[in-house]
């Protein structure tokens, strides 16, 4: 099921590949079964990033196209290590950043050591330095990630407060603003839907992005989306999101003015060049959320604090990990984990005990 989304991450891709070495394209293509159009994208962004690099330091005169196997094989631990901190430079030490593009270079020497081969069934590399190279250790602990997390994110009865404001008190507190008001009228049961779905299910902006009609199952309260690794899998949602679907699909063609070809759940009020509705944009879910975030009064709200926000209280009132895992998406269990530091008093209750006077013995 390939979806609008996908073929852009395709085309930016090949367009970014004809500037890399050829075996850098044969490993994506390699990788094409295993990782979503997103990861792979964001693959051929840091090998770019690396071969400039390369060509920066003197290390190759001509085009990053042409860098021979050669030069990977004698690449130095010195080298290496110059540059991620060339990396932690450029990115103000962001540790989990450069490990991200640490373990992308570690997956192509890999390919290129371990699996890929001549016709003469000698691997391409001998000689693999990324090896040899350890990823940053990471200083932030879960629970400092969760408390970071935790004022960023919808607590206890703010799911609906945030919902209903969208709703309904966005609308109100702009009355008097007639651009914004009618606005806020023409889109209010598209923009609570979105923010329902998301709220009641954690998908990720890319899978709300790309929802089309048919995806949406009425009947199981589940949708089909294609997830990282392009993965087919049937996510549920809560009853209120599918009522607020409802809501907006009774709208959906009359409001937007909408053909029965177009499948997209979500659709822009702007036309697209042909004269006709398009599909919501990730930048316009990311707009939208910002602009109701802000007058909610919680700025640090995005679309990705949503689904955090789904997933923590998923967890506080079913804690169930591994159904969360496989509700997000996640490959690994312990992404999963840092929600089990979200919202849990015990260990404060615990330590509040201390305070209280034993009678006595």
């Amino acid at each position: 099921m390939e979806n609008q989304g996908q073929k852009q991450h395709y085309k930016k891709l090949q367009n970014i590949l004809q500037y890399l070495p050829w075996y850098v394209e044969e490993y994506i293509n390699h990788k094409r079964r295993k990782l979503s159009s997103a990861s792979l994208l964001n693959y051929a962004h840091d090998y770019k990033i690396f071969f400039n690099w390369l060509r920066s330091e003197n290390l190759h005169s001509g085009d990053i196209k042409d860098i021979p196997l050669e030069l990977l094989e004698s690449l130095t631990i010195q080298q290496a290590e110059g540059f991620l901190s060339f990396l932690e430079y450029q990115l103000n030490n962001k540790g989990i950043t450069v490990n991200r593009k640490l373990s992308a270079l570690k997956s192509l020497f890999n390919y290129l050591q371990n699996i890929a081969e001549t016709r003469d069934l000698t691997p391409y590399l001998s000689r693999n330095v990324m090896a040899k190279i350890e990823f940053n250790e990471l200083k932030d602990s879960m629970e400092t990630i969760a408390n970071k997390m935790e004022g960023k994110i919808l607590l206890g009865d703010e799911y609906e407060k945030f919902r209903h404001f969208i709703a309904n008190d966005y609308g109100q507190f702009n009355k008097k603003n007639k651009k914004l008001y009618n606005f806020h009228l023409l889109n209010r049961e598209r923009d609570t839907a979105i923010v329902s779905l998301i709220l009641g299910s954690g998908l990720r902006l890319s899978e709300v992005v790309n929802l089309n009609l048919d995806d949406i199952d009425h009947s199981k309260y589940t949708a089909r989306v294609v997830r990282k690794g392009n993965k087919e899998q049937f996510v549920y949602f809560s009853k209120l999101a599918m009522d607020d679907l409802k809501e907006y699909l009774s709208i959906r063609e009359t409001r937007y003015k909408i053909k029965k070809t177009n499948k997209a759940l979500f659709v822009a009020a702007a036309m697209g060049p042909k004269g006709t509705p398009r599909r919501l944009t990730a930048r316009s879910i990311e707009k939208l959320i910002e602009k109701y975030a802000t007058a909610f009064g919680k700025p640090a709200l995005s679309v990705h604090k949503l689904r955090h926000s789904f997933a923590t209280r998923y967890h506080i009132e079913i804690n169930d990990v591994p159904k969360l895992r496989r509700q997000l998406g996640h490959s690994s269990i312990q992404t999963t984990m840092i929600y089990t530091h979200i919202g849990n008093d015990d260990l404060k209750h615990a330590v509040d005990k201390m305070d209280i006077p034993k009678g006595d013995d």
